[in-house]
């Protein structure tokens, strides 16, 4: 009679709770796609449901008449994502590189500054002032890509343990002996090691970026500037006003517009690029997170 080893009763113990876990993950997804693709008055009289009353596509018919504004918005937010990653990626490796190095003689220093930005931080105010009044960064691309993001403690210490764990020092001492300088070992031996922690930041960088209102809302007042989450945010904003009272007295009357289906079309349309994307990146994200967290 087959029998099935402790080893065998964990895998499939484990298999069938993370397959629970997975499912109770994705039905608000799920749920929320089927609300974009719900009736307004079905929503306002019978809420979310995953078996809706009545089926509607006014949700996206609204955002499709929005398509101009939504592809730019868009594009801004593909360019600040993109050079944004690579920016924070090729300064979080860099920054980390010294700090995993046991001859460096400020490797100590280095790292209590970069572990003090975790613990305390100049505020709102103060940010924005500088960014505004001294480096002049208000409604230009950068203001979107510079502020908040662009290096994280958490992230360097990341690239700094995976440094430290996999990369042996006889490989940099092989290469110095060779004449190659710092320059060439960190280009030519360390970053190409190193695709699994690389990966993982740039999937947490990007997802920052992608998702990123905040500078929109500080630094951006010009609307050519808004990327996708800010441009959503004004046209939910703009949904709403005009399903209010302000409508009548502008005499526009009670406009039937998909308000809450319209709230879910939007989230729809913010998450679809990452949910695309991640799968091609999750085996080196799952690798460089559970080799960088440790340290020896």
């Amino acid at each position: 009679m087959f029998k099935l080893t402790d080893e065998k009763r964990f895998k499939v113990f484990a298999t069938v709770v993370l397959t629970i876990l997975t499912a109770i993950t994705l039905l608000p997804i799920v749920l929320i796609v089927i609300a974009s693709f719900t009736q307004e008055k079905a929503l306002i009289a019978n809420g979310y449901s995953f078996l809706p009353e009545a089926w509607s596509f006014d949700a996206y018919y609204y955002l499709i008449n929005q398509g101009k504004l939504i592809l730019r918005a868009y594009g801004i937010t593909i360019l600040v994502t993109g050079v944004g990653t690579i920016a924070s990626v090729l300064f979080t490796t860099m920054l980390a590189y010294p700090m995993s190095r046991k001859g460096f003689k400020y490797r100590n220093a280095l790292s209590f500054f970069v572990f003090f930005t975790m613990l305390f931080n100049g505020g709102i105010v103060s940010s924005y002032m500088m960014w505004s009044n001294i480096f002049g960064i208000k409604n230009t691309i950068w203001a979107l890509i510079l502020p908040n993001y662009l290096v994280t403690a958490f992230n360097v210490f990341l690239v700094r343990n995976y440094y430290s764990n996999n990369i042996h020092e006889a490989i940099i001492e092989s290469a110095q002996i060779d004449g190659a300088s710092e320059i060439t070992i960190f280009y030519k031996i360390i970053v190409p090691l190193s695709i699994p922690v690389v990966a993982t930041i740039s999937l947490f960088t990007a997802l920052i970026y992608w998702n990123d209102w905040l500078n929109g809302l500080y630094y951006i007042t010009k609307s050519e500037y808004f990327g996708i989450q800010n441009l959503l945010i004004k046209i939910m904003n703009n949904v709403q006003f005009l399903k209010s009272g302000s409508s009548n007295f502008l005499g526009l009357g009670n406009m039937n517009l998909p308000g809450s289906s319209v709230r879910m079309a939007m989230a729809v349309i913010g998450i679809l690029p990452i949910v695309i994307i991640y799968p091609f990146i999750q085996k080196y994200f799952i690798k460089g997170v559970i080799v960088g967290a440790v340290k020896e």
